[in-house]
Parts: C-alpha cells; structure tokens; sequence
C-alpha cells in the first residue's frame, strides 16, 4: 500500500509545540516562585509579588498567543511595516524622559505600574521585516545596493538604538538574526563574511571604548581573579551551578538566592534551577528547550511558501539565541549580556514576546507539510 503525505495541509495547529510551550511556562513559574521569594519578601512585603505578576504576564501571553495563532495570515503579513515603525518608535522612546533608568540603562518605557522593553518586540519586528524583505526581493537578493544595504540598514538604526541605551547583548542578537536570516534567505556568502569581520571590528572598539565594558571581558576570562568585584555574579552563579550536583538541593532549598547571587530571578535563574534541581533537573530542561526549539524549525523546515519558511526560522532562531546566549551567560561560557531566558526569567516584555512568537508559530503550523 502506498503511503499518502508530503503535500497534505495540516488544519490544526502543533499540537507538540504548544504542549512543550506550556510546560516550560509552568517550569518557569515553578523556578521564578522558588527562585523571587526571599527578594520579594524583603522589597516589597511580600513573598508571592513577582510570581503573581509573572502569572498575570503569563495569562495575557496565552491570550495573545491564541489570538496570533487564528488571525488570517494575509492580514498579519499587511502589517510587517507598521510592526517595525511601532518597534522602531518604542525603541527611540528610551532615548527620551519616558524611559525608565535601571543599572545605568535606559532599556525600559515606564508606563505606570509596568516597565516595557521594547528590545524583545524590536526582535519580532525585525524578523518580520527580514521574512519579507529576502522573500519578496529573491530577484535583487544577490546585489549589494539594493538587496543588502536595506536590511543591514534597518537592522543598523535599531542597533544603534541600542547600543544608545545601552545594550550590546541586544545590538548583537539582532545582528545574529541578520546573519543567520541573510545567510538562509540567499545573501552572497562574501557580503555576509565582510560584514562580520566588520561587525567584530566595531565590536572591539566598542569593547576598548568603555572601560566597563573591558573590565567585564577581564572579568569574564578570569571571574575569580576579580571575584568581589567585576567577576562577582558569575563566581556565585557557579557556585550555584557547582553545589546542585547530580540531584540538587531540592526545590526551594537555594543557597545563592538569599542575597549571594544578583538578578537570580531574572538572567540568572537558571543557575538557581542549577543549584536546586541538580544535573538531572537541568538535563530535562535542557531536553525539553531543545525539543521546543527542533519542533519550532521543524514548522519552517515544512513550509511551502518562501516567506512562511523565513518568518519561521527567524522565530524560531530568535527564541533559539536567547536560550542559548542565557545558558552561556549563566555558564561563563559567554560575557554578561543582560539577555533573559524564554519562559523562566522574570519580565513581562520577554515572556509577552515569547508567546507572541510561539502563537507565530502555531499559526505558520497550521499550513506545514504533514509527514504521515
């Protein structure tokens, strides 16, 4: 009997992919709870107050995600360009009064009782418009003028933004999404191989610019050589990571969030699910975010449509970088970055956007190639 698939359309949605989204959300809360009680308790008088926010932020993530997830694609597709002037816009706005100062940076729009980053939503934005611009523009993709210098443009005034603000881990994950979307949607590989020696070039000089910046670079080959100063996040992060062993404290029973460890429910997190779960806890994380992250470029890889396939990688890449970066962050693998990580890290901007690209990708799964 003969196998019927490849050209089937799919009705429904991921199912896998939605299930997988929702279980890192509960692992998160799960983490966050364990991970903001102590701080919570001891700023605001109460142990609950960043869980009952980050479940607030959770609940309208789900009904933007199900709301993305119907909305006819043509419809979605019309909007790329008004989605990149508001990103565009939200991100000048840190450059005025509105925007809120945290750690000596303006990354944050206070608007009454919320603090918006607008770099989580620049991220979608700018996948949006790079999906369409190498699918639309396949006839000039090849040709500097006019099929590289505009998205590098784009891409260069919202990194300039940035680096503005500051934020250099923002300026090169965008720049990260460039490369990687350039390099899939047919860029010629010696544009792209110039504009990295390029990117790294400036990268140093903006390294050599800042004194705190290359304090952090020392800090990071050598964290214990300056551990109460520059290095000091990272010793307790592993710390953290280095007490948890194969089983972990338990749930609960971290030693590094009671004032050790800076910003631990926020970019450091994962060293707290580190040093309470242990190796095998953080094995299944670790399964489950690369299982999330295969099933998202699985979405692209069925896509018929040149620009569904782009708009999924870019999604999927997006949320794949932050992962990743975090982990490295948290590791000592990589410079501190100020990057979160999807679904645990504490911030209603990264987690709103995380479901914004997850209701994407259940959208764009909708029309993948069956494989059965």
């Amino acid at each position: 009997m003969q196998s019927v698939n490849a050209n089937i359309q799919r009705t429904g949605p991921d199912f896998w992919l939605l299930g997988l989204a929702l279980i890192l959300l509960c692992m998160g809360l799960m983490t966050l709870l364990s991970a903001s009680g102590i701080v919570a308790e001891r700023v605001y008088a109460d142990p609950l107050y960043f869980f009952k926010r980050q479940l607030s932020f959770a609940a309208v993530g789900i009904l933007l995600m199900a709301g993305i997830m119907s909305i006819p694609r043509g419809l979605l597709y019309k909007l790329q360009y008004p989605i990149l002037f508001a990103a565009l816009f939200l991100l000048i706005l840190t450059l005025t009064p509105l925007a809120a100062k945290v750690k000596g940076a303006h990354r944050w729009l206070s608007l009454g009782p919320v603090n918006l980053q607008p770099m989580e939503f620049a991220k979608v934005a700018l996948v949006l418009y790079l999906a369409y611009f190498m699918s639309t523009k396949q006839a000039i993709i090849k040709t500097f003028s006019r099929g590289v210098i505009p998205p590098f443009a784009v891409t260069g005034i919202f990194c300039a933004i940035l680096l503005t603000q500051p934020d250099f881990g923002g300026a090169a994950v965008l720049l990260l999404i460039l490369f990687f979307m350039c390099l899939a949607g047919g860029t010629r590989l010696i544009y792209l191989i110039i504009s990295a020696a390029l990117a790294c070039g400036g990268a140093y000089l903006l390294v050599m610019h800042e004194a705190y910046r290359f304090r952090r670079i020392l800090a990071f080959l050598d964290p214990f050589k300056v551990a109460q100063n520059e290095g000091y996040q990272l010793v307790q992060s592993l710390y953290a990571l280095g007490s948890g062993g194969l089983w972990g404290a338990g749930l609960g029973d971290s030693k590094q969030k009671l004032f050790f460890l800076p910003d631990a429910h926020t970019d450091f997190i994962m060293a707290i699910a580190g040093e309470e779960l242990g190796f095998v806890g953080m094995t299944l994380i670790f399964l489950l975010l690369g299982l999330f992250f295969w099933r998202s470029m699985r979405v692209a890889f069925q896509q018929e449509n040149l620009r569904d396939r782009l708009t999924a990688f870019g999604l999927a890449l997006s949320l794949g970088l932050s992962m990743i970066l975090n982990m490295a962050v948290v590791l000592g693998v990589a410079p501190p970055k100020g990057l979160p990580m999807p679904f645990f890290s504490y911030g209603g901007s990264s987690l709103l956007a995380t479901f914004i690209c997850v209701g994407l990708l259940l959208n764009l799964s909708r029309t993948a190639r069956s494989d059965a």
